[in-house]
């Protein structure tokens, strides 16, 4: 093996602290942290139930997905390593990705093309709004999600003439994520006032966000279908 492959490795496996909770490397050292992603689960199963007898590929594969974030999260906060985190952070980004493309399509009717258009471009606008937002003090530290939030908003609000109640459901899931979000950037801060940390929190409300943001999702594609009568 190479030095630049042990490097590699290294990385990979190297232990990371960056939570109140973790006081040490070992696989129970963020017992709550590892267990409030069950909230994923909960969140995802619970989406399943509201979507059961329904025809929404995107939909359920947000469902999947929404699962698999619970499940990358647990692994960093318990194997809290380089591998670990690329799984919670995957998860992350599928999601946020397929929403974009389900948003760009369906809620402002845009051609698949374009909406796949769409989901490239939030790349350059992340790297664009995510240093701005990283000067932030207390939040800065959670700039990469604000950026999300930000997007989510414009979305909401470009809709909210054509689409009033997917506007407002959209309004409401950054206004939950914004909850989360400080939650998230506290945990270091108070890590004396609170020794247990607050990143749990984070876990908890992003899985509400998430299933929330289905459920507009759902709610705008039934409202597409004319009823019978």
């Amino acid at each position: 093996m190479t030095q630049e492959e042990s490097e590699n490795r290294m990385e990979w496996t190297e232990s990371v602290d960056i939570y109140c909770e973790r006081l040490d490397p070992s696989y129970w050292a963020e017992p709550i942290n590892a267990l409030t992603n069950a909230a994923f689960l909960f969140a995802a199963a619970f989406m399943a139930y509201r979507l059961r007898d329904t025809s929404l590929p995107i939909a359920w594969a947000l469902v999947f997905v929404l699962a698999g974030i619970g499940v990358g999260s647990f692994l960093f906060h318990t194997h809290a390593n380089g591998w670990s985190g690329l799984a919670d952070v995957g998860a992350i980004l599928l999601f946020i990705l397929l929403y974009l493309f389900a948003a760009s399509r369906d809620y402002l009717g845009l051609s698949s093309l374009w909406s796949g258009a769409s989901v490239l471009a939030f790349f350059p606008f992340a790297a664009l709004v995510t240093p701005v937002f990283s000067y932030l003090p207390l939040l800065g530290v959670s700039a990469s999600y604000l950026s999300v939030a930000l997007l989510i908003a414009l979305y909401g609000v470009f809709l909210l003439r054509k689409h009033p109640a997917t506007a407002k459901g959209l309004l409401i899931g950054v206004a939950i994520l914004m909850v989360s979000i400080t939650m998230r950037s506290l945990d270091q801060p108070l890590c004396e006032t609170i020794p247990l940390g607050t990143h749990f929190a984070w876990h908890i409300l992003n899985a509400i966000m998430l299933g929330w943001m289905i459920e507009v999702y759902r709610r705008h594609m039934l409202a597409r279908i004319p009823t019978q009568g």
